[in-house]
């Protein structure tokens, strides 16, 4: 493939680095799109451009010149106001296509959430996007406003523009600096609790995995092709109980593991009384539950990579138990000796 320049909206990001690192890797010259600058992103030769995605202007700048775009930039996260996910995640997305269409770009490779096909405690068990219909009363703004970007950036594939949709499913590795600590900082002081006895069978993905399906799709991405205009389900393809896979994570950087559980109802009752009290108190951070998060938590939620597998091969290089080693080696090299 001849070299290009390409546009990783959120290159800065956990996941985003990983985009801006192989395509480096390939050949690509690399402009990233962040709010902020990046010591890491300078390493790697990529050119940064700071910016809202809410700015039209900053987003069409950004994509001058380029051949493709990695949008991969989101507000995620479990809190915050309806129209702070739809600023970032709706009309950010928006921008970013209408600067596809500006600059005559033909590729857009887009970083969706399984969270789009959220349906209450209904669970899912080795299901494809091409069954697994998008979710009903989503209560969680993220969840509410990829599901709109998605679909925007699905209708927007045409002769000129060949667009599709990746949901990878709770993207972990070397390198996260938010799920895992996060879960460490819970575990050590004794918070975290598993919901429903954790024995729901879920699947996630190592970060290189992740990275990995972008580029195949984009290899395969063109006018026509057989992923253009499509969403896909991606992950490890190893589902294991909600329990085993936390406490493998915990395991892997030196933390205890989590054994306490709260019953579903509880759970969401919390969410509920979190959800209610944090704005009112105007309490700082995010709740430590919502009914969302306790939906996801108490519900088996696994999917088939046939259907990626088919259409731009891909095959997952990164074991969980390789992804674990490569964990656990870089947290005990972190570690104060």
């Amino acid at each position: 493939m001849r070299t290009m320049k390409i546009l990783v909206t959120g290159g800065g990001g956990f996941l985003g680095q990983a985009l801006c690192r192989g395509l480096r890797e390939r050949g690509h010259e690399v402009v990233s799109f962040n709010r902020g600058q990046y010591p890491a992103l300078h390493a790697l030769g990529v050119q940064q451009r700071q910016g809202d995605l809410a700015d039209a202007a900053a987003v069409a700048e950004a994509a001058t010149g380029c051949d493709a775009v990695f949008h991969n930039a989101a507000k995620a996260g479990a809190w915050g106001s309806y129209d702070s996910y739809h600023r970032a995640n709706v009309l950010g997305t928006g921008h970013v296509i209408a600067a596809c269409r500006t600059h005559g770009i033909g590729r857009l490779v887009y970083t969706s959430t399984p969270s789009v096909t959220h349906r209450a405690t209904r669970p899912v068990a080795g299901g494809t996007a091409e069954d697994v219909p998008y979710g009903e009363d989503l209560k969680a703004p993220y969840a509410a406003t990829k599901l709109i970007a998605e679909k925007a950036v699905l209708a927007a594939n045409d002769a000129t523009l060949a667009t599709v949709a990746l949901r990878p499913r709770l993207i972990w590795g070397v390198g996260d600096n938010q799920l895992l600590p996060r879960l460490v900082e819970r575990a050590k002081s004794g918070r975290l609790r598993l919901v429903g006895g954790g024995e729901k069978v879920i699947d996630t993905t190592y970060v290189d995995n992740a990275a990995q399906a972008h580029f195949d799709a984009f290899d395969h991405l063109a006018p026509g092709a057989a992923c253009a205009g499509r969403a896909y389900f991606i992950s490890n393809g190893e589902p294991r109980t909600l329990r085993e896979t936390i406490n493998a994570l915990l395991s892997a950087a030196g933390a205890p593991a989590v054994d306490k559980s709260l019953p579903f109802a509880a759970a969401y009752a919390i969410g509920a009384v979190a959800e209610t009290l944090w704005p009112l108190l105007r309490l700082a951070g995010e709740p430590p539950m919502t009914r969302f998060l306790a939906e996801q938590l108490a519900t088996t939620h696994w999917y088939s990579m046939a259907p990626a597998r088919r259409d731009f091969g891909y095959v997952p290089k990164v074991s969980m138990d390789e992804g674990l080693r490569r964990l656990r080696d870089a947290w005990q090299s972190a570690s104060p000796s």
